[in-house]
Formats: structure tokens, C-alpha cells, sequence
């Protein structure tokens, strides 16, 4: 059987929620999306915020879910003068959906994006959809549009997307990580993972999320447990298509979430 791409197994389960999810006929959306037109820097890159505001009680999700969250995705094909976008996560928090463990945001998010123009002086118009899951009692997929004209001549920072981006992950160096290494090992077909990572406590329950630069390879939920300095987390992967796959150790991103904050780690080498 042929494989199906994470984005049809994710359209596929926004379809499944829509079918057992009716409740979606309310008055207000539990979520809105409006462009923060944002400023063109020195180097000609564009940096817009989108910004996201949710209902009260209601939840959406970062870009790696959990086990479930729909991931969002966005399709920008409307714009033009448009060559590459770049978005900057902000750090998401851990919730419990359903009895399994979810990442996203409530209230509102920012998502900065920095745009690059075909046309370095030109302006930009973004133009496009996001298809996003949100969650309350219930949980339901939303398709939001937008659509800004945004001048190459709008130079002034906006504080709200500053804000945004300076509320990323720390990096390893800057979260005082001392040393990372995985291993790896097969259990009944499945790669198993583990890591050690040597860092400071963030504080409350430590969560770790393990992403790969294939998005056909699918992850479980990490355990975590403490010794020592060091944190260790423990996962499986798997191809969607249930086949053998080669894993690029410079291309793993763990991400660690505690109460306060958050470490994006890149790469996991050999003990």
C-alpha cells in the first residue's frame, strides 16, 4: 500500500474531527488569525507576525503536536513576490488532551515569520491559508485565511513581534547544555532512542519532543526521568510506511519544555 504524506494523515484526521466534532456551529470562532504587517530590515527580509487569538479555554498547537494535536500548515501559493518563508516558534507548553500529552498555546500566539521577496524592493503580498486544530472540550480543525500588502519601506520593528521571537526556545549554549548524546537500538522493528542531555532543571515536570528532518518518521511521546545533572529521554520511531529509514543525527531537534521555559537542542551525537 502506498504511503501516505504526514499532511494527508493530517488532513485525514482534520476530516475525522470535523465528522465527529459537530459542535462547531457556535456564534463566535474559537480562533482568529490577523497579519501584524511587521518591517523590512537592512538585509531586505521582510518580518511579518501572524497572530493567532483564541477563545477563552481554548487551545491550539505548535508544530509538533503530540500524539493528539493536528500540526499547522500553511499554504502560502497566494502570495506574491515571495520566495521563502522562516517561522519562529515561540516556546509552546505541555497540556493534557484526552488522557494523552499535547504541545500548543492558548490565549493568543504570534508567530513571526521573516519573509525573503523575489524582489528585494519590492512589496509583498502575502496571501494564503493555515488549516490548524483547536481544542476545547471537543476538538475541531479550522482553515483561516489571510491577506496583507505589506512596503518595503515599513523599516520600524513592532514590540509584539519582538517579543515573539525573543520568547523562542534557548539554545543549547544559552540554556547552559553541557553535553547531549543518543543512542540507538531496535525493538521489535521499531528504532528506539535514547538520550542524555547535561543541563540545569527548568523547573516543574520536563518534557522532552524528538523531531526529525523526515516527515515521514513518526515518534512516540518521550519518557523522561532525572539522574544526576543529566536528563535522559527515552522514544521510539517509525516510518510511516513501516519500512527501514536512515537517520541523520545532525538533523535531530530535541526540544525541552519545563515549567518556565524551554531548550531547543540540534544534533545528537554518539556517546
Amino acid at each position: 500500500m502506498k504511503a501516505m504524506s504526514i499532511r494527508s494523515l493530517t488532513l485525514a484526521a482534520a476530516a475525522a474531527l470535523a465528522l465527529i466534532s459537530p459542535a462547531t456551529a457556535q456564534q463566535t470562532p474559537p480562533v482568529t488569525l490577523d497579519v501584524l504587517p511587521g518591517w523590512r530590515t537592512d538585509g531586505g527580509v521582510h518580518v511579518v507576525g501572524l497572530r493567532f487569538t483564541l477563545e477563552s479555554g481554548w487551545k491550539t498547537y505548535w508544530r509538533a503536536p503530540g500524539d493528539a494535536g493536528i500540526p499547522p500548515i500553511f499554504d502560502w501559493s497566494g502570495s506574491d513576490n515571495l520566495a521563502g518563508t522562516a517561522i519562529t516558534w515561540p516556546a509552546p507548553f505541555v497540556f493534557d488532551q484526552n488522557g494523552m500529552r499535547s504541545v500548543g498555546y492558548k490565549d493568543s500566539v504570534i508567530l513571526p515569520v521573516a519573509l525573503t521577496p523575489r524582489q528585494r524592493d519590492g512589496e509583498i503580498r502575502l496571501s494564503g491559508v493555515v488549516d490548524i486544530g483547536v481544542c476545547r472540550d471537543i476538538c475541531i480543525p479550522e482553515t483561516l485565511r489571510f491577506d496583507a500588502v505589506l512596503p518595503a519601506a515599513a523599516t520600524r520593528p513592532d514590540p509584539r513581534i519582538a517579543a515573539a521571537i525573543a520568547a523562542r526556545p534557548y539554545s543549547a549554549e544559552e540554556a547552559g547544555v553541557s553535553h547531549v548524546a543518543c543512542s540507538f537500538g531496535s525493538d521489535g522493528g521499531r528504532l528506539t532512542l535514547q538520550a542524555a542531555i547535561a543541563m540545569p532543571p527548568l523547573g516543574g515536570d520536563e518534557h522532552v519532543v524528538v523531531e526529525t528532518g523526515d516527515p515521514d518518521v513518526w515518534i512516540a511521546e518521550a519518557a523522561t526521568r532525572r539522574s544526576g545533572v543529566n536528563l535522559l529521554a527515552e522514544t521510539e520511531l517509525v516510518h510511516i510506511d513501516g519500512t527501514m529509514f536512515a537517520l541523520d543525527r545532525s538533523e535531530l531537534r530535541i526540544t525541552v519544555i519545563g515549567a518556565d521555559q524551554a531548550v531547543e537542542i540540534m544534533g545528537c551525537p554518539a556517546p
